[in-house]
């Protein structure tokens, strides 16, 4: 007996000991600051703190990549204060998030990121001239030739707040411009929890140029020398930075907010459309991101246009979502728009008549210039609440914003063309349209060789109610949280777009300077979204005169 007692007792002080070594483990792995260690200690693996710096991770892969040494980190890459900071070794600091900006402005919150968290994820905001962005917005009176758009610009971009009423809701609904996505896109970067102001640490490079708004002042009544005066200026200043010499531009990225055809003229003709940014030598290396690209070039990419819906918490998500998933649509399909008697090959015509001879099972909300509904959020969102499928046809471009207004509404897109959403948004979008949308080949529409109504009310109702919950589904990804604020749990817009562009970013840094689009742009289209130049089933909708329909040369 007395010896079990001994054995009972020599066990308890194991387990004493045991606990004692797991909770001082514990306190030095997670508990303690390891970071107030010398920057020597800190450009180690540290066993105790378990942090190691990006950097080094950086360079083991330049090396294990076989990199070139012309594409190792420039050493005289600067701060934003224009100072370059070494350690005693040469090497400069990381600075992560947390030290740069130790409290969220807005809510006045710790935003720190840990550091491995982080890795691979940095992000280099470049401080260019104010003539770029903060002073277009002063100028909000003359950037766009019939609206004012001032009202727009509030609110970081967002506009004014909508009423939260039977339509919205009491959830996070303004009155967003389609054409205001660079504020909104910069305002959420400012929020990042990733970003470093160290540009040797960074994974990527922003460039926050707004230069939708910039050439919009001078669309209409302009010389060519006028609306490339804004593109010229803003590659000759990154060129004169440091940080272009590492991949000469491959790792920037800037949010051009209007489509990728107001930034591709062709000949310096002042009768022709829009100016050349996307055209000129340095566009080649960066990734510049539009609501809407071009199926023929490979170094600009879709993003979704803004939509009214701007949560500030996955609580408002989630309410509208459900809200969304009960709601009694009475009208199997609706249209909002106006016909376009100047595209010869426009389906617009036959769209709206074909609705109008469904009676009762479309509705249809006709864009006219006197008191245009379809500029008004609530008639729009009433529309697409009420309908089980929205037709989105190509209007003056191949893309909508009515798309992702009508997924927000938890409206099933119908398209007709797959340049309308299929190749355009691939970071947002399932690759397998089929699930969330239905594609109605625009030749049979044309003529009525084929009746809208009759296509769709064949569909088996299980599969429209499959394809109405991931419509929901993709609510948050098609929306752009409110900048003030951001998602826990869910990614949004902006989280899928810097996501996308990091993995391209690095895919370019892998392949090193030769890492242009092989082949013909031409199909870069169809290389983007099969993966093969082998696959012909839409060759018939890219055709060089498709591009032409739409945009000329």
């Amino acid at each position: 007996m007395e010896s079990s007692a001994i054995i009972l007792r020599c066990r308890n002080h194991l387990w004493l000991v045991a606990f004692t070594l797991f909770v001082v483990w514990y306190l030095l792995l997670y508990v303690l600051d390891w970071s107030s260690l010398s920057p020597i200690t800190q450009n180690h693996v540290s066993i105790q703190s378990g942090k190691f710096n990006p950097v080094d991770i950086t360079k083991t892969t330049n090396e294990i990549n076989g990199m070139s040494p012309s594409f190792n980190r420039v050493k005289d890459r600067r701060n934003k204060h224009g100072t370059a900071e070494e350690t005693t070794n040469g090497e400069k600091p990381i600075k992560p998030w947390g030290e740069i900006v130790s409290k969220n402005q807005e809510t006045g919150k710790s935003s720190e990121k840990p550091r491995l968290l982080c890795s691979g994820r940095y992000i280099y905001v470049h401080e260019i001239p104010k003539k770029f962005n903060d002073d277009l917005i002063d100028q909000c009176q003359s950037l766009d030739n019939w609206t004012n758009m001032c009202q727009y610009m509030m609110n970081k971009g967002l506009g004014q707040q909508l009423p939260r009423d039977r339509i919205f809701g009491n959830t996070g609904f303004y009155a967003t411009h389609q054409f205001s996505l660079e504020v909104i896109f910069h305002n959420r970067m400012k929020q990042y929890d990733c970003l470093t102001n160290d540009s040797s640490a960074a994974s990527a490079i922003f460039v926050p140029y707004y230069a939708g708004l910039d050439v919009a002042r001078y669309l209409w009544g302009s010389n060519v020398s006028e609306r490339d005066s804004g593109s010229l200026q803003i590659y000759k200043w990154l060129k004169e930075q440091p940080e272009w010499e590492f991949m000469w531009g491959r790792d920037h990225f800037l949010v051009a907010g209007r489509i990728t055809w107001d930034f591709r003229r062709g000949v310096d003709e002042d009768s022709a459309w829009g100016n050349k940014l996307m055209l000129l030598p340095e566009a080649k290396n960066m990734t510049i991101l539009t609501i809407e690209s071009s199926p023929w070039n490979s170094n600009n990419f879709a993003i979704p246009y803004p939509t009214y819906f701007h949560p500030s918490n996955d609580r408002e998500v989630f309410q509208w979502q459900n809200r969304m998933r009960k709601l009694k649509r009475r009208y199997l399909f609706s249209f909002a728009g106006a016909p376009r008697p100047n595209i010869g090959d426009s389906i617009r015509s036959e769209i709206m008549s074909q609705c109008q001879k469904s009676r009762r099972k479309c509705k249809l909300l006709e864009c006219r210039n006197a008191g245009n509904k379809c500029l008004k959020p609530d008639y729009l969102m009433k529309l697409f609440q009420s309908s089980v499928f929205c037709l989105q046809p190509p209007g003056d471009s191949f893309t909508r914003r009515s798309t992702f207004d009508s997924i927000v509404a938890g409206c099933i897109p119908v398209f007709f063309h797959p340049a309308s959403a299929y190749v355009q948004y691939l970071w947002h979008l399932p690759k397998n349209y089929e699930k969330y949308s239905v594609l109605i080949p625009e030749e049979g529409v044309k003529g009525n060789k084929l009746s809208i109504e009759a296509q769709l009310e064949k569909i088996p109702k299980a599969k429209v109610a499959a394809m109405k919950e991931e419509v929901v589904k993709l609510i948050p990804k098609v929306s752009y949280a409110n900048p003030r604020s951001r998602l826990e749990t869910l990614e949004d817009a902006f989280d899928l777009t810097v996501k996308g562009v990091l993995e391209r970013v690095e895919k370019l840094r892998v392949q090193g300077r030769n890492s242009n689009f092989v082949g013909d742009e031409e199909y870069s289209w169809k290389q983007s979204f099969f993966g093969t130049l082998g696959n012909d089933e839409w060759d018939h909708y890219f055709k060089r005169r498709s591009k032409e329909k739409y945009w000329g040369k």
